[in-house]
């Protein structure tokens, strides 16, 4: 049991939970080679992220359980080599089925990564230090979604998609070491305990500030990773960037989601969560309309194709400022009641809200139609249940009051 929170590597637990959104978005500039490659259809390229966020759902109700039973570091070594095994599937995948089955267990393996960091930052920390350190987290975690392009459009530039894969075995075993080697186990032998999930999973349907939290953090991160899966097709088949022009553009979505943190975690030394909550509600709305009038104006040929790529570029960073203040927030304060079973919890309340990222995904997978207004009307909708969402929630409260 870790006694010291200055000894807990929070650099590592921060590359665990972000190993999974770096191998989501690493391959995504590849995309329309794999279609090619394997004979397929866009959608169903685009299914293989909608399949990964499916199984990191499933993975995640699992790997919660299991590190309330048998302590936080074992259970997400454990969950590591499974994601190496499924690294090496992709890479030796013929058919798009085989890469399907492969990218599902490489998520099922990786969850354990996102939720049992999560877990560990629950049993360290508390109060307003939990809500820094998620802010932190939101803020750090801006880099390996965003570089994973940038690192996957270099590799699409210069070799075979696949190569993709060998690099994600190869960072997943320095991973596995690091865990090994130098993560602390947080959870105390007696603090294990085996959690019903049927029991939790009861207590938090009814809990109506949980379900409020887990539609914004699945809308939030549904439109994030539906930008992963549409925005290769969007920027390099209609837009005509290059995959290592795509890539670099996530140095700018880089740069917005570690900004992101960082405001969130400056709004968290002055505001309440209810005040904070809907600035970056707020801050989503109007980025995803503004995008969504630029796209109408190009589609109608107001707008030449280099400024809507510049336009796509700037709404979406400030897109991903609103989402940091929106998921550190609600991330921080969803289950502060439920610390006594914090594995178990973390890992239902994240299957419910991967079940909603992967629907997002799915929906707009299924209407991609090959025209530029579909993205960005899509993320706007996504934006206005949020809204609603939160105005659920401060009625709910106003009610208790």
């Amino acid at each position: 049991m870790l006694s010291d929170v200055s000894l807990l590597p929070q650099w590592l637990v921060f590359s665990l939970v972000g190993l999974p959104q770096f191998s989501e978005t690493v391959y995504s500039p590849s995309m329309p080679d794999i279609a090619q490659s394997l004979h397929t259809s866009v959608p169903m390229v685009e299914y293989t992220l909608t399949i990964y966020l499916a199984a990191f759902s499933l993975g995640m109700l699992f790997w919660g359980k299991m590190s309330d039973v048998h302590g936080r570091k074992p259970s997400v070594a454990a969950g590591l080599f499974i994601y190496v095994l499924g690294c090496v599937g992709c890479y030796y995948s013929p058919t798009i089925t085989m890469l399907l089955a492969s990218r599902f267990l490489q998520a099922f393996g990786g969850s354990a990564g996102s939720v049992i960091g999560q877990a560990i930052l629950r049993d360290v920390f508390h109060g307003k230090a939990l809500s820094k350190a998620y802010a932190t987290m939101s803020s750090a975690l801006g880099v390996p979604p965003a570089i994973g392009p940038v690192v996957g459009g270099i590799i699409a530039q210069y070799f075979d998609w696949s190569y993709v894969f060998v690099f994600l075995t190869m960072v997943g075993i320095l991973v596995v070491g690091c865990v090994a080697s130098l993560l602390p186990e947080t959870l105390a032998r007696e603090g294990r305990k085996n959690h019903g999930l049927v029991r939790i999973f009861s207590l938090l349907i009814r809990d109506r500030k949980v379900l409020v939290y887990t539609w914004l953090v699945g809308c939030c991160s549904g439109l994030m990773f539906s930008y992963f899966s549409e925005g290769s097709f969007y920027l390099i088949e209609m837009l005509g960037l290059t995959p290592f022009h795509y890539g670099m553009t996530y140095v700018c979505i880089a740069a917005a989601m570690i900004g992101g943190g960082r405001v969130a975690n400056m709004l968290h030394e002055r505001f309440s969560v209810e005040q904070i909550l809907p600035i970056g509600v707020g801050v989503m709305v109007i980025a995803t309309g503004m995008f969504s009038l630029c796209a109408v104006a190009t589609h109608y040929g107001y707008l030449p194709p280099l400024a809507m790529v510049i336009a796509t570029v700037a709404c979406h960073m400030t897109t991903m400022v609103g989402r940091c203040i929106v998921v550190s927030t609600s991330l921080s304060v969803a289950l502060a009641e439920y610390r006594w079973c914090a594995g178990t919890a973390s890992s239902i309340f994240g299957g419910m809200y991967y079940v909603l990222i992967s629907l997002a995904t799915f929906g707009l997978g299924t209407l991609h139609n090959g025209t530029l207004l579909v993205m960005p009307l899509y993320f706007l909708a996504l934006s206005v249940i949020m809204f609603v969402a939160l105005w659920f929630l401060r009625t709910d409260a106003a009610t208790q009051h």
